[in-house]
């Protein structure tokens, strides 16, 4: 079972989505779990009191590292990576989430306020990741889009294998154009190629098509993809 453990200030956020649809019934079938900790549960005084003031001044407030270590260290096992969901961290891709699907589980660090003491992610096993270049509020919606990407390739999770494997980014292209009934809309018809049953011809389609919209859309993925090819 693929684990998954969440330390957050705000409980409250989860499972949020994640106990319904195809995610719930993955629950069910014990594909995988969740476990949430609330970090404001390992403080040691009297006030709760889980950030303060930075060092050196600045605005806003630092979540201090000696409770968020308590957190992690009551609730790991040993060696156990942790990702801390950063601006500064690398850029969530197809690769990273298909690596953490592979492995046991996945714990997540949601910063909140200015963020964390930079001494708990040099002194954990811990590695920052980013889903973009923009700044919300904290780590708790962040790992919403982390999750939804992980999730989803466990084996079990999707009904259809073969979902995985036509998707975006899954061979560095973006997904081709996809039609469904009815035939006709609006005056705009389906690709008659789609309607012809040869397959070779349904493949080399799709395939021009994914090409064409990431040369056009992602010129940074069409430069990748050329090089792997």
């Amino acid at each position: 079972m693929f684990k998954v453990k969440i330390f957050t200030l705000y409980p409250e956020f989860f499972p949020g989505p994640f106990d319904k649809g195809i995610y719930g019934k993955a629950i069910e079938k014990k594909i995988w779990d969740m476990s949430v900790i609330n970090i404001r549960d390992y403080t040691e005084d009297k006030h709760k009191t889980v950030d303060d003031t930075p060092y050196g001044g600045g605005s806003g407030m630092l979540m201090r590292a000696d409770v968020i270590a308590n957190s992690l260290d009551k609730n790991l096992e040993s060696n156990e990576k942790v990702y801390y969901l950063s601006p500064r961290g690398k850029l969530l891709n197809q690769d990273i989430s298909k690596k953490i699907s592979n492995e046991k589980c996945l714990n997540i660090l949601c910063g909140h306020f200015e963020g964390v003491d930079q001494r708990v992610l040099d002194n954990r096993n811990i590695e920052e990741i980013s889903i973009g270049d923009y700044i919300i509020s904290g780590g708790e919606t962040a790992s919403y889009i982390v999750l939804d990407s992980v999730l989803r390739l466990l084996s079990g999770v999707l009904g259809n294998k073969n979902s995985i494997v036509d998707e975006s980014f899954q061979d560095g292209l973006l997904e081709y154009p996809q039609y469904t009934k009815p035939q006709i809309w609006e005056k705009n018809k389906v690709p008659e190629v789609l309607l012809s049953g040869d397959h070779a011809k349904i493949k080399g389609w799709r395939l021009s098509q994914s090409e064409a919209i990431t040369r056009d859309r992602r010129p940074d993925l069409w430069q990748k993809h050329n090089k792997k090819n």
